[in-house]
């Protein structure tokens, strides 16, 4: 019997790139590869702007997470709710957007958990204090995540987390590993543009600015050792500065040597991969750490923060620095930038890297709902 699958992807416009990819290789793959045992379907809906398309205010930030509140709470849950008659399983790309359980049959709707930063201001309100609002909206959020027929993750830390909160039982608990592209490979790819200057050595990061991310080690260690080696560039991939980050880099006096490209194609990301000194990781907190295994897949050398998801997925086959310890970050780039080969050797990483398949992550999700029906 074939299933069919209500997949709930994240909205476009809320530019998580990552949660993007998610949701389009498990179609993806489900559609090339299961196309005959499982019928799945994106269920997300326009995103409908409201206070965004108001004058004046429509172009703060406050007007689009407004827009952001009424589309996650109200409208999704709206359109998800008509169609829960029409498949037998239902599938959440992101826990950020569990509430959307309660309108599904619980019974047959499972959520990937990717990290649990989403309820921080429920698990450490100290760290982060929300208001009594966001707070409540959150516990609807996690509420959707507890009573999920399964929880799939990508990690054993994230698993670990799991349990030690208590939000589901083992049982319910399905490790699904992120997968790698095939364009993420050591050949040379013709495809797409780099940066404008790549002719210099340059080191890369890949991933957004938030705060776990640790801009600001990767600013400061690129500024120690650019006195040991002036003609090295840092080239950002996917974030946006803040305010902090950009006062940082003036201070600094950066400016001239970092470049930041924005969102690029999986092409032209392998391309920067390729071609990098050195991709550095400096996060203290990940879910998984995709860009570590993308890197890994092209021959990079990885230089990674040494917590629990980036290990995992580097292995043996990364090399990693204490997460916001500066010292030993600026020795072992300094290192690695002098001696190349005292990286682990190429043919691991790349044998790390295989490890990782979309291929897999999906026929995983899939082979865990049919027991659900």
């Amino acid at each position: 019997m074939q299933l069919r699958l209500g997949v709930v992807p994240d909205y476009r416009a809320e530019k998580w790139p990552s949660m993007d990819l998610v949701a389009d290789m498990l179609l993806q793959e489900i559609r090339a590869g299961r196309a005959g045992e499982v019928q799945a379907e994106s269920l997300c809906p326009a995103f409908k702007t409201r206070f965004t398309r108001l004058p004046f205010f429509g172009k703060s930030s406050s007007a689009f997470n407004a827009d952001r509140l009424l589309n996650r709470m109200f409208d999704y849950p709206r359109h998800a709710a008509k169609a829960a008659r029409d498949f037998d399983c239902f599938h959440i790309c992101d826990h950020a957007y569990a509430n959307i359980r309660h309108v599904l049959p619980a019974a047959r709707t499972g959520v990937f958990c990717h990290d649990l930063d989403t309820f921080r201001c429920l698990f450490d309100p100290r760290q982060e204090p929300r208001s009594r609002a966001f707070k409540s909206m959150m516990r609807r959020v996690l509420t959707g995540l507890e009573r999920a027929a399964l929880v799939f993750h990508t990690t054993h830390e994230i698993r670990r987390q799991i349990l030690a909160h208590g939000i589901v039982d083992e049982k319910r608990l399905v490790q699904a590993p992120y997968g790698v592209a095939p364009v993420f490979s050591p050949m040379e790819s013709r495809q797409g543009g780099t940066p404008s200057d790549t002719e210099r050595p340059y080191i890369l990061h890949v991933g957004s600015c938030i705060a776990r991310k640790r801009i600001d080690v990767l600013l400061d260690v690129f500024a120690a050792i650019r006195k040991s080696f002036p003609e090295l560039r840092l080239i950002q991939v996917g974030g946006e500065w803040t305010a902090e980050q950009a006062a940082q880099i003036a201070r600094l006096d950066l400016g001239r040597d970092i470049e930041q490209t924005g969102r690029m194609t999986q092409e032209q990301i392998a391309v920067l991969y390729r071609g990098a000194a050195l991709v550095l990781q400096p996060s203290d907190a990940e879910g998984f750490g995709l860009p570590v295994a993308e890197a890994l897949a092209c021959g990079a050398t990885v230089v990674a923060s040494s917590i629990p998801a980036l290990m995992e997925v580097g292995g043996s086959a990364a090399v990693y620095c204490p997460p916001g310890e500066l010292a030993p970050w600026i020795s072992t780039l300094e290192r690695l930038l002098r001696v190349p080969d005292s990286a682990p050797p190429r043919s691991l990483r790349l044998a790390q890297a295989s490890r990782f398949s979309w291929t897999t992550h999906a026929r995983t999700i899939c082979d865990a709902y049919r027991t659900l029906v």
